[in-house]
């Protein structure tokens, strides 16, 4: 207003200036109440930060060779947001990681299979279920096979390879060359994950000289031998391995055939704890789970369980 008018009115602009003082006054305790609520969220985060810093203690899996890739790259990040968490990660394969976190000797035990597969039902019973992500199976040839015209095989032809009826890729249209196996032992997640839906439960025959319970050493023993063939996680196919991957019944072994369920190779990968785990472990497998690590876990070659399009085979 202008001062003349003011003059005029002064009654007014008195009674006014009161009413404005009030809303004045109104208006900051508002803000200082906002102040006081934002203060109050600064310091909870900060607690929070401070209680995340100082959660410490150690975790100690085993298990499954296909999700190591994963649980070690988790362990890493999880690291730099918890600096006083130490994490064992061992391989062994599902049914040694079943095992041992029964026993109480690991707080993990990763499994590509259910416990029920490889435990009693006593000790199976005694197991949480944490499923983390998802993984698909893809069948590997070295490059020689591939390039000998070997590009895609039927259900059929790939267990007759795996139960070694068929011994010659010439046999598949392939080199004229013999088929090595490269095999899991019994005890691998793996190995049961692709009997059952790649050979529909066939029994897989058994090269001793060419058995290995790791993955990475299967797929460098592939790379390095003519004819062989295996099979891997995906997430062990990520860049430049050296080996070829082979389509069944025309689908590649892929992370978007996975989710929309063309692609028949995949199971739901297991973290068991004996009861409910500790604070320590829990954190460790909500990190896992979280939003903010699936876009890496897709990058490693794994599928986020809540993208699946289909939940059976």
């Amino acid at each position: 207003m202008k001062r003349r008018t003011l003059a005029v009115l002064l009654t007014a602009a008195m009674t006014m200036g009161t009413m404005l003082t009030g809303c004045g006054d109104s208006a900051e305790d508002t803000s200082s109440a906002n102040s006081g609520s934002d203060n109050t969220d600064t310091e909870d985060k900060a607690a929070d930060e401070t209680a995340d810093e100082d959660l410490s203690g150690t975790i100690t899996a085993a298990g499954s060779s296909a999700l190591k890739p994963l649980a070690d790259d988790a362990a890493d990040a999880f690291a730099e947001l918890y600096p006083d968490i130490a994490i064992t990660i061992d391989a062994g394969g599902s049914g040694e990681g079943l095992k041992q976190v029964s026993e109480g000797t690991v707080d993990i035990g990763n499994s590509d299979v259910e416990a029920s597969e490889k435990l009693d039902e006593a000790q199976a019973s005694e197991l949480v279920d944490h499923q983390v992500c998802v993984v698909t199976m893809a069948p590997i040839v070295n490059p020689d096979v591939k390039e000998g015209g070997v590009e895609n095989l039927t259900k059929d032809q790939l267990i007759s390879i795996f139960t070694g009826e068929t011994k010659n890729w010439s046999e598949v249209g392939g080199p004229d060359e013999d088929i090595v196996l490269v095999t899991r032992p019994t005890s691998s997640g793996t190995r049961a994950t692709f009997q059952k839906y790649a050979l529909d439960g066939a029994e897989e025959a058994s090269n001793a000289s060419m058995e290995t319970d790791d993955s990475g050493v299967l797929l460098q023993n592939v790379k390095d031998t003519k004819g062989a063939i295996g099979y891997v996680a995906l997430s062990y196919l990520v860049g430049d391995t050296g080996v070829e991957t082979i389509a069944i019944d025309g689908v590649e072994p892929t992370l978007e055939n996975t989710y929309n369920g063309t692609y028949p190779v995949w199971t739901f990968e297991h973290m068991y704890t004996k009861g409910e785990a500790n604070e320590v472990t829990q954190a460790y497998l909500d990190y896992i789970m979280s939003d903010e690590y699936g876009e890496q876990m897709e990058e490693l070659g794994y599928g986020v369980s809540s993208k699946m399009t289909v939940t059976e085979h």
